[in-house]
């Protein structure tokens, strides 16, 4: 795995792989992929589920600016040429109603096969297919996930005493999950069945992302990738132009880190600051 920070060079590669941004949760880290976004420009982009999470805008609305502005960066990078296909998850499973159809020049589908500038052929998928809690315990899913939910707000408070110490950043729900011997197992056993559905289809390979553990890893000659997630660990998969794919965990550098943080309270200081003058 390649730890980048942000640099004023854009990298322009071949393919560009993104999973589990989860537009909608306070836990999504809009800022750091706006900044991934900007510094990187694909010919293709391949959205792999859990990019919206409607379990979480259900049960309430949260939709702030950088929700849009992700949306319509990636708007923008289909109007320039960039093919966008979207491959819904769990989470935004209502667009698999949706097969086919284009909005705004981005493609759904259900799965893909991607075949690489070397000539390898990866089978791209969400992963919930496989996820037998999803598939046959939707209650108990959604129990987990209100687990998941408590877990990140320890990380929110860890992540903003880590800023301010200086630190880099570091994922306390991404570290209880390693922990736990039974999420140990799961990860194990659905990258197995995962890999089998590749080689099912004759692929060489199989792309998804669903259970927010990055990794590029072969198993028993198939070549196994997962994208992560924008959450915990913030990271994203490039295929190079020559077909290499190279797993990217991106850290924006303190200093934007802080800009970035503060824009919110500087709208708001400058929101009261109008109304202030209005009331005058």
């Amino acid at each position: 795995m390649t730890v980048h920070n942000a640099a004023s060079n854009v990298r322009r590669v071949r393919t560009l792989f993104l999973s589990d941004v989860h537009l909608g949760s306070k836990a999504a880290k809009t800022d750091f992929l706006l900044d991934f976004l900007r510094c990187h420009e694909a010919a293709t982009i391949v959205l792999v589920g859990d990019i919206v999470d409607g379990w979480r805008l259900k049960r309430s609305w949260y939709w702030p600016q950088n929700c849009n502005d992700v949306v319509q960066k990636l708007l923008r990078k289909a109007r320039k040429g960039a093919r966008i296909v979207y491959i819904p998850g769990n989470h935004d499973e209502f667009l698999r109603d949706f097969p086919g159809v284009h909005f705004g020049g981005i493609e759904v589908a259900r799965q893909i096969v991607h075949e690489a500038a070397d000539g390898k052929r990866y089978l791209v998928l969400h992963g919930d297919e496989f996820d037998v809690v999803v598939r046959n315990a939707r209650l108990l899913a959604y129990l987990g996930d209100w687990a998941y939910d408590a877990a990140i707000v320890v990380n929110i408070a860890l992540a903003a005493i880590r800023r301010r110490l200086g630190l880099p950043y570091w994922s306390f729900s991404a570290w209880a999950k390693l922990q736990v011997k039974h999420a140990v197992n799961f990860i194990g056993a659905f990258q197995n069945v995962v890999a089998e559905e590749a080689r099912k289809h004759g692929a060489d390979g199989v792309i998804c992302g669903h259970i927010h553990h990055a990794v590029i890893e072969d198993i028993d000659g198939i070549r196994y990738i997962n994208t992560g997630d924008w959450v915990e660990s913030c990271t994203a998969v490039v295929e190079h132009w020559d077909g290499t794919m190279e797993l990217i965990t991106w850290q924006m550098p303190a200093a934007r880190a802080a800009a970035v943080a503060a824009l919110p309270r500087q709208a708001e200081k400058a929101a009261l600051s109008d109304k202030a003058q209005e009331a005058a």
